[in-house]
């Protein structure tokens, strides 16, 4: 084991020439990393990719593993290479980027479990296409991973009785999930980074041309697709013995979902100074930040009654394999990251000295968002472009001069971000989370490929593509 590794590190660092050094000092690691220091990262997504479909015994049973193995593959050469600027690199991404995310999405995991919507919904088209568009329109108000946990079981309840519905989940990551998170900081993690460096809140309503035109034509291919599903199933059959009136349990949990929007406000828009741990700076609001959504997601364990939690089907094991896979995905991503910042000294130089148009941002940070964590995606080319059009200046002058100066410029990244999040399972947290909750209720996802060729590519890059001319 010691001697692979040993040949890992030389292949991915000393293949590249000014990566000689292992000085603790710091460095400007996307101008030395090489492109194969990315292969890791590769790894960690074609084993998700291929797995489930070759070994699926195996990957259900060691996926934590898997995840582990990639990480352990890029972070000991890196170690060895680096010493103290890789251990800070790697303390970094946990302390400040992993656990903050888990955090968060394990209080809007619990706190939603604690949420029942009954009542007597049978899965028709226009039933279903009517809870698609309230998700997407809740999405930027409690954010897409909020509207997710909070509406995909009820959606599974109404569809249990019919044998096709894949479909159904696909085109709720797609809105709800994603697009419907793109008017406001609040809707997913890019515009709230972008609300953090200057943006105003509002501004995102520039990119509401683009989400409507988004969500009206996938809500009018869904409805097509459905009915003609629809069509397919035994219609005698009834999903429910009982007629169950419409009724919310658990409706003190939307107190909570308000208090976590409000502590990520608070986290965004209050200056409380910073402490060191482990080395690493953090922010004192960031840090009552997460203790406040430890809180609220305890006391809706601890106060929602278990019979809510029972409807639901509630189970930890969505959010454990977020957890498992996303730990690997997250020591992985430091290398692409790395190199994404460093712009066009970095081996990704000549993509980044192409992005001239708007709809070359909207392209480029989106496929990488695809892959990618999106929100790092965002600042890199929200900051590029900073420096294209406004070099020198402050960035605060910068930046209120971009959302006046270069709305087309900015909503390209914007909607790039949020909107090709949906193309993969990996490209936005709630994806996975949604797929993992309607696997373990018994319906049959597609794979990771099936998603991209079945779905996204002739759905998403095509609704792209055409937006592209239009908006871009």
């Amino acid at each position: 084991m010691k001697s692979i590794l040993y040949y890992l590190a030389t292949l991915f660092f000393l293949t590249h020439p000014t990566v000689c050094i292992a000085s603790g000092a710091a460095t400007n690691l996307g101008m030395q990393l090489p492109f194969w220091s990315l292969l890791p990262f590769a790894g960690i997504l074609l084993s998700i990719a291929l797995m489930p479909l070759l070994i699926p015994h195996f990957w259900h049973r060691h996926f934590p593993k898997v995840s582990a193995f990639w990480a352990l593959v890029f972070a000991l050469p890196f170690l060895v290479f680096f010493r103290q600027t890789a251990i800070d690199e790697i303390v970094h991404i946990i302390l400040l980027d992993y656990i903050p995310f888990i955090i968060l999405l394990w209080a809007l995991f619990t706190i939603s479990g604690g949420i029942y919507i009954g009542g007597s919904f049978k899965g028709t088209p226009t039933v279903n296409t009517l809870i698609l568009l309230i998700g997407a329109l809740l999405a930027s108000v409690i954010g897409t991973t909020g509207a997710s946990m909070l509406l995909i079981r009820p959606l599974l309840r109404s569809n249990a009785w019919r044998v096709h519905k894949a479909h159904t989940v696909v085109f709720f990551i797609f809105l709800v999930g994603n697009i419907g998170g793109a008017l406001t900081p609040l809707g997913d993690p890019p515009l709230f980074l972008g609300f953090l460096h200057g943006v105003p809140f509002f501004w995102t309503l520039h990119i509401l041309p683009e989400m409507i035109f988004a969500c009206a034509c996938l809500l009018g291919i869904y409805f097509v697709l459905d009915s003609y599903y629809y069509r397919k199933e035994n219609l005698t059959i009834t999903p429910d013995t009982q007629i169950e009136s419409f009724r919310i349990s658990g409706t003190y949990n939307f107190l909570l979902l308000a208090g976590v929007i409000a502590a990520v406000l608070f986290s965004g828009t209050v200056r409380l100074g910073t402490l060191t741990v482990f080395g690493i700076h953090q922010t004192v609001e960031n840090l009552v930040k997460d203790a406040a959504l430890i809180i609220m997601a305890s006391m809706s364990l601890i106060i929602t009654k278990p019979e809510i939690r029972r409807g639901n089907d509630f189970g930890w094991a969505p959010i454990q394999e977020v957890a498992y896979l996303f730990a690997g995905i997250f020591i992985t991503i430091i290398p692409a990251l790395a190199i994404l910042k460093a712009g066009e000294q970095g081996a990704l130089g000549r993509l980044i000295a192409s992005i001239n148009s708007p709809a070359d941002y909207f392209w480029a940070v989106g496929l990488l968002s695809s892959f990618l964590d999106n929100a790092p995606t965002y600042l890199t080319f929200f900051s590029s472009a900073l420096g294209k059009f406004y070099p020198g200046i402050p960035e605060t002058q910068a930046v209120a001069a971009l959302v006046v100066e270069k709305i087309p410029y900015l909503a390209a990244i914007s909607a790039g971000a949020v909107f090709m999040g949906a193309n993969t399972y990996i490209g936005n947290a709630p994806n996975f989370m949604v797929k993992s909750i309607a696997e373990e209720a018994g319906v049959n996802m597609p794979s990771f490929f099936g998603y991209l060729f079945k779905y996204s590519l002739p759905v998403l890059m095509v609704l792209f593509i055409l937006m592209t001319f239009i908006f871009f």
